[in-house]
């Protein structure tokens, strides 16, 4: 599985995350239902965006790559993306000149000057991914239209440098790799010549994928990818997302506001291919559902480490256990079907409200464990982790021992219609930071 990186001259933005997380998202329940994913996600650390920025700031091009690399690694281990091949175009070069002297072998690509351009008559599938025809497309995407092409849909493989600038020695001169060619030559070096799954945003179809697909299949005569699959874009309050309009963020702001699980939840919380809003409301309601999710995990804890009845599941138990295996029957066959996150979250969510309404200070052990063991399986395939957020702590046990006396306690005097020892005790677990609800069950933490 190859996806598309970002190009790293600044901090990466909303727009990055949902692309990131949706994939890495894609990679776990892949690797959930038994397949071994070799994933490569590539850095862009060769661009005119990062040539302009370095001038503007009077470094060199790999210290503006070098700092924004490391600040995307920051980001990347707040929203839990796990590991994946990292190449960077400019550590490739080799791999690029290879597969363009392989293009100028079969006449699928030709020289003017120092520069090499791919010839897109000689590829007749050309548009087939954008369903377009050569005469429909727009020119000028991205780069300056070139006259100096053979025809209007020709792209560059090799850019001539001057001296001054930065470039790397080839056959034709001191020149740099067109974007293009990157993802082809790493995609080729990592994955092979052919590949399951090649993903990225949606406006990457266009012509990246395009001219992707165009180049690896003149050299190799073969499939590039048999799956292709694209996230829609993120808007701004109903708006495209654009620096022009003021209405541009980065990962690293919204953290400063909002968690990277609530970013993470936000962004899982529709189809990957429609489009998303982002706005502060649907973060904080973002952020509160994650909440949720961490509270039952919580309440998990807190009666596992308290509980005491070693009996064997009962039958009530077991019937709950059995709802909630059809809803992870749900869960899995909403992600089955073309990776749908906004179903299988509301089918997680009927499985905590199970969890939530069922558990209690008389749950057997082995009913608790097995809860325990379902919720964390869930956020793993989802991406959702923990840490140290769960506010009962495995070392304290003597707090964890007095709470759950109180709240035996409290469901006591509700018994006996005590109202105001049960308010009073409801009032102390606030005082230490313990929030509490009735259910039919008793009384759980919040």
């Amino acid at each position: 599985m190859y996806v598309c990186g970002p190009t790293v001259y600044d901090f990466l933005h909303i727009g990055n995350a949902r692309a990131l997380v949706v994939f890495d998202s894609i990679k776990r329940f892949l690797e959930h239902v038994g397949y071994k994913v070799i994933y490569v996600q590539n850095f862009t650390d060769i661009d005119d965006k990062i040539i302009n920025k370095a001038i503007r700031e009077n470094v060199s091009c790999n210290d503006i790559a070098e700092k924004f690399i490391r600040e995307a690694k920051i980001d990347m281990l707040g929203l839990n993306l796990k590991q994946a091949l990292n190449p960077r175009a400019t550590q490739e070069i080799d791999s690029m000149i290879e597969m363009i002297n392989l293009l100028i072998k079969k006449k699928c690509a030709y020289r003017i000057e120092n520069s090499i351009y791919f010839d897109t008559t000689k590829y007749k599938n050309y548009g087939r991914l954008s369903k377009k025809k050569l005469n429909e497309l727009m020119h000028g995407n991205r780069v300056e239209i070139d006259l100096n092409k053979k025809n209007p849909n020709d792209f560059i493989l090799w850019k001539e440098s001057k001296i001054s600038e930065i470039g790397f020695n080839s056959p034709w001169g001191f020149g740099r790799p067109g974007w293009h060619i990157e993802c082809s030559a790493m995609s080729k070096k990592y994955l092979g010549e052919e590949i399951d799954i090649h993903a990225g945003g949606e406006d990457l179809i266009f012509p990246h994928h395009e001219n992707e697909i165009a180049q690896s299949e003149s050299c190799s005569g073969k499939t590039f990818s048999r799956y292709w699959l694209h996230n829609g874009f993120i808007n701004i309050d109903d708006k495209k997302m654009s620096k022009s309009e003021n209405n541009f963020f980065t990962i690293r702001e919204i953290s400063k506001e909002f968690s990277y699980m609530a970013i993470r939840f936000f962004i899982l919380s529709s189809h990957y291919r429609s489009p998303i809003n982002f706005t502060k409301e649907n973060l904080k309601s973002s952020q509160n559902s994650y909440e949720r999710i961490k509270n039952c995990l919580n309440n998990i804890y807190f009666y596992l480490e308290q509980n005491l009845n070693t009996s064997n599941i009962n039958r009530k138990e077991l019937e709950v256990l059995q709802n909630i295996d059809k809803e992870i029957f749900n869960f899995n066959n909403y992600l089955a079907d073309d990776f749908n996150t906004s179903k299988a979250l509301a089918s997680f969510f009927i499985i905590i409200k199970y969890i939530n309404i069922n558990i209690n200070g008389d749950s057997s052990n082995e009913f608790i464990k097995k809860l325990k063991d379902i919720i964390l399986i869930l956020c793993e395939i989802l991406g959702f982790k923990f840490d140290s957020d769960t506010k009962i702590k495995k070392n304290n046990d003597e707090i964890n021992r007095k709470v759950l006396s109180m709240l035996k306690k409290r469901d006591l005097a509700k018994k006996n219609k005590d109202w105001i020892l049960a308010d009073q005790i409801r009032d102390d677990l606030k005082k230490m930071g313990i929030k509490i609800e009735d259910t039919a069950n008793g009384t759980r933490i919040v």
